[in-house]
């Protein structure tokens, strides 16, 4: 069953939607396989319409296979074009994904109660949370290629080099591993600033010591990864290595954890025991997070979190300790949950020690 069968099976089948309107820019994307489309009209019966401005026409034309493509013109306005779509294919309760507030409003103005909106994003999350064996392997590529990425952070950290030249040398060894780019900012972290869990990179010079937070991910193929380790650029202090230590155990315990049927707020209080039973005070943030064609998606794992894992969910896994004024460690992974186990899809070195 493909992406579109199984939404309509969840809206139509399932729910009583009449269409399905997908506006949100990723959802198009993993429905439609092509990223310029500016959004699209699933009908319980018939076919599947792409709305796509000039600029991107010819690109989803070739991209968008086995859709409908349909030019809109500059100025005009889409709502006008739906209203008739939506009478011609008589439908009566349409849901949708995640659209503003004004262009939901002209929207119901241009259907004049005819046809009532129900947002049901949720459903589409439903699939996207959930990945297939063809994006798994993109995915483990994206993992290799961050991999690559922090070995180039070991040969690089040192006394007097830039966060800025540091996450310079990552990115371009990523590039020339394939990577399309990056999911988010670098993060080279160095100093106290390591104590800071999104503390990007400045023009800082590291200094002999330095706990330096190294926080990267590459994209491959539009779907994402994540990856973080904690360097020392010089010899480790004994207070740095208890930390590490710590952290270190905290990721290994949640780990065994991940597998399909676990909550995702009992990992992350698992990770947060070994932190506190080591004299530390536990991260103040989730231990992890979906990750897919973006770098937050569901499930989430935290203390609030009401989500429980599945096969072929992609999670993130990052315990830290964050002191101010001294620093901070984090050690992360993007992690597949399997029925019983879980495979790490970045990998590389466990240690505080940069190559020497």
């Amino acid at each position: 069953m493909d992406r579109i069968d199984s939404l309509r099976e969840l809206a139509f089948e399932k729910k009583g939607f009449d269409a399905f309107l997908v506006g949100n820019e990723k959802n198009l994307l993993y429905l439609t396989g092509t990223p310029g489309a500016f959004c699209l009209l699933i009908p319980k019966k018939g076919e599947s319409i792409v709305y796509v401005y000039g600029v991107n026409y010819q690109q989803t034309k070739a991209e968008a296979k086995g859709f409908k493509v349909e030019l809109v013109k500059a100025g005009e306005k889409l709502t006008e074009r739906l209203a008739p779509q939506l009478k011609t294919f008589k439908i009566g309760k349409l849901a949708t994904d995640s659209l503003s507030y004004d262009y939901y409003h002209l929207l119901a103005k241009g259907l004049r109660g005819r046809t009532r909106l129900n947002a049901q994003g949720g459903l589409i999350w439903q699939l996207r949370r959930v990945k297939d064996e063809k994006e798994l392997q993109l995915m483990r590529k994206a993992g290799k290629i961050t991999s690559v990425g922090m070995h180039t952070a070991y040969e690089n950290i040192r006394p007097e080099i830039t966060e800025i030249e540091v996450a310079a040398e990552i990115e371009y060894s990523m590039r020339k591993e394939g990577g399309w780019g990056t999911g988010f900012e670098t993060i080279v972290a160095s100093g106290i600033r390591s104590a800071y869990p999104h503390g990007g990179c400045a023009n800082r010079k590291i200094r002999k010591g330095d706990l330096v937070v190294v926080d990267i991910g590459a994209v491959y193929e539009r779907y994402c990864s994540d990856m973080t380790r904690t360097i020392v650029a010089g010899e480790p202090s004994e207070k740095q290595e208890k930390m590490f230590a710590a952290v270190k155990t905290a990721q290994e315990k949640a780990f065994l954890a991940l597998k399909a049927g676990a909550k995702g707020k009992n990992i992350d209080q698992i990770a947060r025991e070994a932190i506190r039973n080591a004299g530390y005070e536990p991260y103040d943030h989730g231990l992890g997070h979906g990750v897919g064609l973006e770098i937050h998606e569901p499930p989430m794992l935290g203390a609030n979190s009401k989500d429980k894992l599945v096969a072929g969910n992609v999670v993130t896994n990052e315990p830290g300790i964050y002191i101010p004024n001294f620093g901070g460690i984090r050690i992360e992974d993007t992690v597949l949950v399997e029925e019983g186990k879980a495979e790490k899809l970045t990998r590389g070195p466990y240690t505080l020690e940069a190559e020497k």
